[in-house]
């Protein structure tokens, strides 16, 4: 019985991570209404209350970046400006033998005065420097001041009248639909995955688009008898700030009665530990540990960017996609270090927690270094550097290990494993890799870096070693997922509404456009009249704003949710 339960789970949720088989790619049949926009006339108090800062709306946000470039598009001065900024980002990730050409192929195009997509607006010094440099070594920060040049111009009369163009007002159609609440109905909800501090994690799906995540709820009766009410709003504010292919994304935020919910990318492929572990001889060869490593060490170039010391480099916390691409996840012990200053704290798992953690002295990135460490170590000896595997030993004892024992290296380690190994697991932080101050910059200039573009990958343009199968379930079974117990001598009380408000913010910008484009529902939806008029949704002459609709009909929809309070019953999945 409980077999054929798990089969079922798993057998459910393979098909709705397949699109659930059908044309709408696992779509609500009424997923245009979930999704229909406003008449702008309902966006005027979003128009003037909106910041207009040229780097959030046309850069940053990816809707708003692809209206900008629609607007762009229709006027050949400006276009000239996007297809000269594309080309750069083409230069920039191109293959290091192939990067000299594409260079002198941008100059050739933009910069030469017989050329129909000559750029003026940039200074012939400028022009001159890199020429120079092209022939020197072409770096990849080669076109960054001509490409500032372009977005300085592009920032001021272009973005102004971008502002007061049909694409900006659709802009704001998207935004105000971005804002609506977002309740449980606006997912289907799956077979739990696995546990995390508070409660429960399970696969879910967006309703109107189909789009797979990872929902991990926090109950409310448990963060309240743990005090954890701190802890939790950090790991959501950190998780807001982040955008990095690197680390996983918050799409959502939204409450049930009983629980907090934070929505997270989903990570088909399960976790390093399991993969170091559970498949064959334990430990991964070097190319795959490698590749790994310089997903994690952008992952951390990212969060220290926005001072960000992550605190918790485990196996069990690196996640695969479904391309075997890695993400960073649990960021419950995350912090953000004030401008210019230090942090103390002891806190992370046992065997991975740095010397200057261990010995609560004050720290800034120095501690995820050490992680780093300690993980490509693990990846390719197949044990942690201070703790066999299964051996059981007291806590004082591995925390010794880690401050005064040098790690030993076995054949398994190439001369450059051995000497990335050595440098970033220096006891001294002062002398550790990473923590001289070229940051993540040295640790990707070291050796064994040697053959990864990082461009490329930062691109998401590398094939990882090892695909995860598509058809498989890379977590425990059902019934092995341990159960919460229930959390008694615990009331909720209006007071605690503070702290939910706080919490509860519904989409996150970027993810959520992201999510729109990714599912095609923007390119479905983002349509304009072809005789080049304005569709009635956008013109503020047309006062009707929608069909009256009857009575009952009005009754019936006050309160509920405008994203998700359609039934949707005959969509439901089998519940287990």
């Amino acid at each position: 019985m409980m077999e054929i339960e798990n089969i079922v789970a798993n057998t459910v949720l393979l098909k709705a991570r397949e699109g659930g088989g059908g044309k709408r790619n696992g779509r609500s049949k009424k997923w245009k209404e979930m999704l229909q926009l406003p008449h702008i006339m309902q966006c005027e108090e979003l128009r003037h209350s909106i910041e207009k800062d040229y780097t959030s709306l046309c850069e940053k946000q990816p809707i708003g970046r692809l209206l900008f470039r629609q607007f762009c598009d229709s006027r050949p001065e400006l276009k000239r400006c996007i297809e000269f900024l594309d080309a750069v980002a083409e230069y920039e990730v191109a293959s290091d033998e192939n990067r000299r050409d594409c260079g002198l192929k941008v100059l050739d195009t933009y910069f030469n005065n017989g050329s129909a997509a000559h750029l003026p607006e940039i200074p012939q010094d400028t022009v001159k420097g890199c020429r120079e440099k092209l022939e020197q070594s072409p770096c990849k920060e080669l076109f960054k001041d001509c490409t500032r040049v372009v977005h300085d111009y592009l920032s001021r009369g272009p973005f102004e009248e971008y502002q007061k163009s049909m694409y900006f007002s659709r802009f704001l159609q998207w935004k105000w639909l971005e804002r609506q609440p977002v309740t449980k109905t606006t997912f289907r909800h799956y077979r739990v995955l696995g546990k995390g501090g508070f409660g429960e994690v399970c696969a879910c799906q967006v309703r109107a688009t189909g789009k797979m995540y990872a929902c991990k709820k926090l109950e409310k009766k448990r963060i309240k008898k743990r005090k954890g009410e701190a802890m939790a709003l950090n790991e959501k504010r950190i998780l807001e700030k982040v955008n990095s292919h690197f680390v996983v994304s918050l799409a959502y935020t939204y409450e049930t009665k009983d629980a907090l919910c934070l929505v997270l990318t989903i990570m088909n492929g399960g976790d390093l530990k399991f993969h170091i572990y559970n498949m064959g001889n334990p430990g991964f060869d070097e190319e795959r540990a490698v590749f790994y490593a310089a997903e994690i060490c952008c992952g951390l170039e990212d969060l220290q960017r926005e001072r960000i010391v992550y605190r918790d480099l485990k196996p069990e916390n690196i996640l695969l996609d479904d391309r075997g691409h890695i993400r960073i996840s649990d960021l419950g012990l995350a912090v953000q270090i004030p401008e210019a200053e230090t942090i103390r704290g002891r806190v992370g798992t046992v065997g991975y927690m740095a010397p200057e953690v261990i010995n609560n002295e004050n720290y800034t990135y120095s501690p995820d270094w050490w992680g780093l460490g300690c993980l490509i170590y693990e990846m390719i000896q197949g044990q942690s550097p201070f703790r066999k595997r299964k051996e059981k030993v007291k806590r004082e004892e591995v925390d010794r290990r880690v401050r005064e024992d040098q790690e030993e290296y076995s054949e398994k380690f190439s001369e450059e494993a051995n000497s990335i190994c050595r440098m970033l697991l220096a006891k001294d932080p002062k002398e550790r890799l990473g923590c001289t101050g070229d940051g993540a910059t040295a640790v990707k200039q070291h050796p064994i870096f040697r053959s990864i573009n990082f461009k490329r990958l930062e691109a998401n343009m590398l094939d990882p070693p090892f695909v995860p199968d598509p058809r498989a379930v890379y977590c425990k079974d059902v019934l092995d997922i341990e159960q919460f117990s229930t959390v008694k001598g615990v009331n909720l009380d209006p007071t605690d509404d503070n702290f939910y408000s706080k919490f509860v913010t519904g989409c996150v910008s970027i993810p959520w456009q992201h999510e729109m484009i990714e599912t095609d529902c923007f390119k479905d939806i983002n349509v304009y009249e072809t005789d080049g008029s304005l569709s009635p949704d956008l013109d503020m002459s047309e006062r009707n704003l929608r069909p009256k609709r009857g009575f009952f009909h009005r009754l019936f929809r006050r309160g509920v949710c405008f994203k998700s309070g359609y039934s949707d019953d005959e969509e439901e999945p089998s519940r287990i």
